[in-house]
């Protein structure tokens, strides 16, 4: 997968990545990337070390096994990268537009959680209540493009 530069970073702008060149976006079904992500998977994309560019600040590592590192930021925790013998992966979830890394493979699917095949099945809450309660939110966390500066500088009044 390649096309124009895949930007993406932390939630608080801390560290930001730049890549040209994607291979496999996967989940992982693992219970390790259960914990590094809090969720029910991990979501990642096939990485090039000689093509991604940590353009702001570098994540810090935490080695979860013999073989792996998970990345992270450092200031906010904000899943970015899982590293091996034979590359890196990035979250998907941590991209500016993940809605372009649809997954193509699960992995460890014998590892996913026994109620996963249901999750979607249940009710939505789309109340008139919730959406204005999500539209009245004021996000902190650094927009989905690249900046010159973050957190931006406060505007002269």
């Amino acid at each position: 997968m390649s096309a124009e530069p895949f930007t993406g970073g932390c939630q608080c702008g801390v560290v930001r990545f730049s890549t040209t060149r994607l291979g496999r976006p996967s989940i992982c079904h693992c219970r390790m990337c259960q914990k590094q992500f809090g969720s029910f998977f991990g979501a990642f994309v096939t990485a090039f070390e000689d093509d991604l560019a940590w353009t702001r600040g570098t994540p810090a590592f935490f080695r979860s096994s013999q073989t792996v590192e998970r990345g992270f930021c450092a200031r906010c925790g904000t899943p970015l990268a899982y590293r091996y013998d034979g590359g890196i992966e990035l979250s998907i979830g941590s991209f500016d537009h993940p809605e372009a890394l649809e997954p193509k493979v699960q992995v460890n699917f014998s590892k996913r959680l026994p109620w996963i095949e249901r999750l979607f099945e249940t009710p939505l809450n789309d109340s008139a209540a919730m959406a204005e309660f999500h539209a009245s939110v004021v996000s902190y966390q650094h927009p989905d493009h690249d900046t010159d500066q973050w957190p931006p500088e406060p505007s002269a009044s």
